[in-house]
């Protein structure tokens, strides 16, 4: 009787959500600023002097390599430089140059059975110093396997030749150069090569005016704009540390590059000093060299194997081992996660990169926290591995936003946008919490009954007993399987009700905001809707706890499953395949 009305309330939650959110567009200020590649769109001279044009003059690969292994370029990797609307550090933008250019986080070359290897910074300063080098090297990355094949076999009749390239993931300018536009004429308009050759000539467009982005100079106030460092004057003790550096790098001068980037790291600063920032650049460095979500998610690895290792052995130092490497986990999540907030000057969430980043930091922060307070490892485990898939997903699928960026005009209207954000990505973080406990749960109960002897309704203290007490931090002797089981049901029950009242109260924030932001509480997009049916799930989970008591912890499994299921709808699918209100979320 009382799942009646909670059914028939879900049915036309689905029925209104279909009737209505085809009609759903976004409103002004609602998307993400366009991404400016190039700062300056003009013909402006090169900062480091002319570039090589001689093709007898390009230095050959082992003497690049020498140069690179020689060179020392850490004091300007912290130098400010305007790139896409904010104020980063040098070494930010070389990353995100190569990263889009090469579509990899590092451009190498590979020759025979050797391999050359060259960090960003490196590859930016020599892009714009000696283009010419990289004219017959595969620089420009292609993720689109069918434009990148159809290029490379233009360009090289021999099939073992084809076979080679294929395999960079790249192809060369001078490639481009010559059969790019014919490649596009043979495919226009067909919408994946559209898509895949607009991307190459952002791509190609980063190689050729890498110079273009060198927008260092502070202004002398808030209210204008940043300068090209080309537009010194020449007598500029700036401007002339850069033509030094330049024209000893062409010159292979290890020393000489050197002694050029310490004065021209010396006197940048010295521009307008009261304008040039000083604390955030130090923090976006240390930011950029922790990779803390990457090695975030490897000790949160290391924390659940560790922990599931306890659990099959009854070892306590294991258990306190993964316990210990969980909460130094949390501890890098965190670093990063602040340190992006700062860098941003804004709560790093509102986009997809960064919500993933905060829910996981969020659920293996609860997580650690009850696992702490109720002694139960098990808690543990579950903030160890959602913290783990989140991470690796976040930071190896190609999730948008992983670079610092502006965020969508929409999203600073008010404050609320804070507050229901927040309590959102904490009930997404505790329903993957509390997924992890149901699979442990049903792990539990269906090995439980395949390993069990017919006769035997519980299994032997050095079991599942010594299991329950691992997990729980129970005295082994007295722990069976009926116990194990409700101790499971108990920590998934905690953790799912702690996500349906956050849910509930982020859903009502997020009426409060749209209000606010929209003129409106609520509109049946199809965020809302989704938010809605998956808050509705966990109230059916509540109500068939009371109304039907007969296996309530392999229900609450179950329905635990079915709403996380439901929640990646909302939180993924719903973005990529639904139009709606929430295009930057």
């Amino acid at each position: 009787m009382l799942l009646a009305p909670i059914f028939f309330a879900l049915c036309v939650v689905l029925g209104l959500d279909a009737a209505s959110s085809r009609g759903q567009t976004p409103p002004a200020g609602n998307a993400h600023p366009q991404t400016q590649l190039l700062s300056v769109e003009e013909n402006i001279s090169n900062p480091f002097g002319p570039a090589n044009s001689d093709a007898a003059k390009v230095p050959t690969r082992e003497a690049k390599a020498l140069l690179a292994a020689a060179v020392d370029l850490d004091p300007l990797r912290d130098l400010a430089v305007f790139h896409n609307g904010r104020v980063k550090i040098l070494d930010t933008l070389a990353r995100e140059t190569v990263q889009r250019m090469t579509g990899r986080k590092k451009y190498a070359e590979r020759t025979g059975e050797s391999t050359y290897k060259y960090e960003p910074l490196f590859t930016l300063l020599d892009l714009s110093i000696d283009p010419a080098y990289y004219a017959d090297k595969p620089i420009i990355g292609i993720d689109y396997l069918n434009l990148r094949r159809a290029l490379i076999d233009l360009a090289y009749p021999d099939e073992a030749d084809q076979k080679r390239e294929l395999k960079s993931g790249a192809v060369t300018p001078l490639m481009l150069q010559r059969f790019g536009a014919r490649v596009a004429q043979a495919h226009m308009g067909e919408e994946p090569w559209a898509r895949a050759l607009n991307e190459t000539d952002q791509a190609a467009g980063l190689f050729i005016k890498s110079q273009a982005n060198f927008v260092m100079v502070a202004p002398p106030e808030r209210t204008a704009a940043w300068d090209h460092l080309s537009r010194l004057d020449p007598s500029s003790p700036a401007r002339r540390a850069a033509k030094d550096l330049g024209a000893a790098w062409r010159a292979g001068d290890a020393a000489g590059v050197n002694a050029a980037a310490v004065r021209l790291a010396a006197e940048l600063p010295k521009i307008n000093p009261e304008m040039y920032p000083t604390s955030h650049r130090g923090i976006e460095l240390a930011y950029n060299r922790a990779n803390a979500f990457e090695w975030g998610y490897w000790m949160y690895c290391l924390s659940l194997i560790t922990l599931l290792l306890a659990f099959g052995t009854g070892r306590r130092w294991l258990a306190a081992t993964g316990a210990t490497l969980l909460v130094l986990a949390v501890g890098l999540h965190a670093f990063g996660f602040v340190a992006r907030c700062i860098i941003a000057e804004r709560f790093a969430i509102q986009n997809q990169f960064e919500s993933m980043t905060g829910l996981s930091l969020f659920a293996a922060g609860v997580g650690t926290a009850i696992m702490l307070a109720r002694r139960q490892w098990l808690f543990g485990a579950a903030a160890a591995a959602v913290g783990f898939m989140v991470l690796i997903t976040a930071t190896q699928a190609g999730i948008p936003g992983v670079h610092v960026e502006r965020e969508a005009a929409i999203l600073n209207t008010s404050i609320l946008l804070k507050y229901h954000v927040t309590t959102v990505l904490v009930s997404y973080g505790l329903i993957a919490l509390g997924f992890v406990c149901s699979l442990f749960y049903l792990g539990s109960y269906y090995w439980g009954r395949a390993t069990a002897p017919a006769a035997a309704p519980t299994l032997s203290a050095a079991g599942a007993g010594e299991l329950s007490a691992m997990a729980v931090g129970d005295d082994p002797q007295t722990s069976t399987r009926a116990k194990l089981l409700a101790d499971l049901d108990t920590a998934q029950m905690i953790v799912l009700q702690l996500a349906f009242w956050t849910l509930g109260v982020g859903i009502l924030l997020g009426a409060w905001w749209a209000d606010h932001s929209w003129g409106r509480w609520w509109g049946f997009d199809p965020k809302e809707t989704w938010a809605l049916i998956t808050w509705i799930i966990y109230l059916i989970v509540i109500h068939v706890r009371v109304a039907a008591p007969a296996r309530k912890g392999l229900t609450t499994a179950w329905l635990s499953t079915l709403g996380f299921i439901m929640m990646l709808w909302t939180y993924f699918g719903v973005n990529l395949l639904l139009p709606g209100l929430h295009a930057y979320a």
